[in-house]
């Protein structure tokens, strides 16, 4: 079942196999959901990339990370929201790889930051648990951490197995 905000697929032929169907943005989705840990790619101040994994979360229809303020990320993102976050798998045979294009929109607002806070408890266990204090996350030993959430731009879809390439485009 399709909302009338979920995005429209778009399959690429040039990159599928013949008969492929597009991916469906529920299946991109729970990949997002899902996903142990992601990979995210923020670009340095001389222009060169800066990938690092990082544990996701999915909160009001976006993908969402934290970062020291100090860390290589937290300063690429002071400079350049540009994003790109990357999940999947390494198997070949099977599986649906994602990638989100966007902007990193850092958010202050405590409501929605105890909200994440708590998806990342859902997800990764009290080991995770964070308190939200001016504006940002508070680990157990008062490590500070800002929160981001990426706003899609694009979305890509790889499917595995019988290879097809989606590319989800906002309506």
């Amino acid at each position: 079942m399709t909302s009338d905000t979920d995005p429209t697929a778009e399959l690429d032929a040039r990159y599928s196999e013949e008969g492929a169907t597009p991916a469906t943005w529920q299946e991109a989705r729970q990949v997002l959901r899902e996903a142990p840990t992601s990979w995210l790619t923020t670009i340095r101040p001389d222009g060169r990339p800066h990938v690092t994994p990082l544990l996701t979360v999915w909160e009001q229809e976006a993908p969402w990370f934290c970062t020291g303020a100090d860390e290589r990320k937290g300063r690429n993102l002071a400079v350049n929201r540009q994003c790109v976050l990357t999940t999947g798998g390494n198997g070949l045979g099977d599986g649906l790889d994602v990638v989100v294009e966007g902007d990193a929109e850092r958010v202050v607002d405590e409501e929605r930051l105890r909200r994440v806070a708590e998806a990342y408890v859902e997800k990764y266990g009290h080991e995770w648990h964070f308190d939200v204090r001016d504006g940002v996350f508070v680990g157990p030993v008062g490590n500070r951490a800002l929160v981001f959430r990426i706003a899609p731009t694009t979305v890509f879809a790889f499917r595995k197995g019988h290879y097809s390439q989606t590319r989800f485009r906002p309506r």
